[in-house]
C-alpha cells in the first residue's frame, strides 16, 4: 500500500504537526540537498534527535560508496524527471552502522520551491533476516552440491569394487566349476556342477546389475545418450513397460557433472514412474542447441495433484525425491518443471545450459 502524501501546509499547521511528531513513520523534507525537517522518528533512524539532522547534508547521511545514487534519485526528483520514487535506501547511523529504510519521497513545493518530501519506515531487521536467509539457502545449495559430488565419487568407486573385485571372484569360481564338469564322470557331481554354475551366472549378472545402478560404465565412457538409452532398455526389460526415447541415439557435450546431474533426475523419474504411476508407456524425448539442452520424460499413469495436496501429506519418499531432482537441476544452472493432472500421466521436464556458465560445486 502507497504511503499517504502529505500536504505541506498540513505539516504546517499546529494540530497535523503534533500528530507528525509523535507518529511512527519517520517524515522529512529535503531541500537545496540538505534536511529542511525530520521528525523524532526519522532523525532516530540514524541516531540523531531531531535538531541535530536538520541541516545536514543528504549526502553525509548515507555511506559514501551509496552517495552518488542517492543524490541521483534526489535530483531526479527535483527536476521533476521522476516526481516520486518508493525504494530501500541506507542510511549512516551515528555509529557507523547502516541502517536500511524504505522510503517514500515526491516532489512538492516546499516555501516557494521545490523540494522532496517522504515518509520512511525502518526496515533493517527485515532486510538483515532475509540477507541471512539467502546466505543459508547459498550454504545449504553448496552443501548439497558438495555431498552430491561425494556420493558419485563413492558411488563410482564402489561400483568398480563390486565389478573388478567381486566380479573376478565370481568368474574365476564359474571357471573353477567348470573344470570340474569337464574333469568328473559322476553324473550326480555334473548336476550339482550345473546348478552351481547356474547360481554364478546369475550372480555376476546380480553383481552387474548393482555396479551399473551405483555408477553407470556408459556414463563415463560413452557419455549421456548412451547412458540413458542403456539405463532405459534395462527399465523397460524390468517393468514391462513400453518405452520410446527421442531420437534412438545422441551425443551431447557435456562436463562430467552435468552429465551426472542430468542422468540421475532422469534414473529419479524412472524410479517414481515405477513405483507410484502405473503407467503403460513412457516415454523419453532430449533436444539440444548451440546453447542449451532440455530432457522430458513423459509417462501415462495416474499421475498426481501438484498443488492442492500440501507437501506434508505426499509420501516422504517420493517428496524427498522430487526436492532432489529440483536441487540437482539448480546445482548445473537449469531448471526442473513437473506437469501433472490426476488420470492422465506426468510430464517432467529438464532445461539446462551445456556449458558450466555458472557456479558450480559439484
Amino acid at each position: 500500500m502507497e504511503p499517504p502524501s502529505i500536504p505541506l501546509d498540513l505539516i504546517r499547521s499546529v494540530p497535523f504537526r503534533g500528530l507528525v511528531e509523535q507518529s511512527v513513520a519517520g517524515v522529512y523534507i529535503i531541500q537545496d540537498e540538505h534536511f529542511q525537517y525530520a521528525n523524532a522518528t526519522f532523525a532516530g533512524m540514524g541516531g540523531y534527535k531531531p535538531e541535530e539532522l536538520i541541516g545536514r547534508r543528504l549526502k553525509d547521511c548515507v555511506p559514501l560508496d551509496f552517495a552518488d545514487e542517492v543524490m541521483d534519485r534526489y535530483n531526479k526528483r527535483i527536476t521533476g524527471e521522476v516526481p516520486s520514487m518508493r525504494f530501500i535506501t541506507r542510511g549512516l547511523h551515528v555509529n557507523g552502522e547502516v541502517v536500511y529504510i524504505e522510503v517514500h519521497g515526491q516532489q512538492m513545493e516546499f516555501r516557494g520551491r521545490p523540494a522532496v518530501v517522504g515518509v520512511g519506515v525502518n526496515v533493517t531487521e527485515h532486510v538483515l533476516r532475509d540477507d541471512q536467509l539467502r546466505r543459508s539457502r547459498s550454504e545449504y545449495r553448496q552443501l548439497a552440491a558438495y555431498l552430491d559430488t561425494v556420493r558419485e565419487e563413492q558411488r563410482a568407486e564402489y561400483a568398480r569394487e563390486v565389478h573388478d573385485v567381486l566380479g573376478g571372484i565370481l568368474t574365476s569360481m564359474k571357471l573353477d566349476v567348470g573344470r570340474i564338469t569337464r574333469r568328473s564322470d559322476s553324473a550326480e557331481v555334473r548336476t550339482i556342477a550345473a546348478d552351481l554354475n547356474s547360481l554364478v551366472s546369475e550372480a555376476i549378472e546380480s553383481v552387474r546389475e548393482i555396479s551399473e545402478t551405483m555408477r553407470p560404465q556408459s556414463l563415463d565412457h560413452l557419455g549421456l545418450g548412451a547412458a540413458i538409452a542403456t539405463h532405459l532398455e534395462r527399465f523397460r526389460e524390468r517393468s514391462g513397460l513400453r518405452t520410446t526415447l527421442t531420437p534412438p541415439s545422441f551425443d551431447v557435450p557435456l562436463s562430467r557433472p552435468r552429465a551426472t546431474a542430468a542422468f540421475r533426475i532422469f534414473q529419479e523419474a524412472l524410479t517414481n514412474i515405477a513405483r507410484h504411476a502405473g503407467a503403460g508407456h513412457v516415454a523419453v524425448r532430449f533436444s539440444s542447441d548451440l546453447e542449451s539442452f532440455s530432457l522430458e520424460i513423459i509417462d501415462d499413469g495416474c499421475g498426481m495433484e501438484l498443488e492442492a495436496a500440501p507437501s506434508s501429506q505426499r509420501p516422504v519418499r517420493h517428496a524427498l525425491g522430487l526436492m532432489t531432482m529440483r536441487e540437482r537441476a539448480h546445482q548445473i544452472g537449469g531448471t526442473l518443471s513437473i506437469e501433472s493432472t490426476p488420470g492422465k500421466g506426468t510430464r517432467v521436464l529438464l532445461q539446462a545450459p551445456l556449458i558450466d556458465n555458472v557456479f558450480l560445486v559439484a
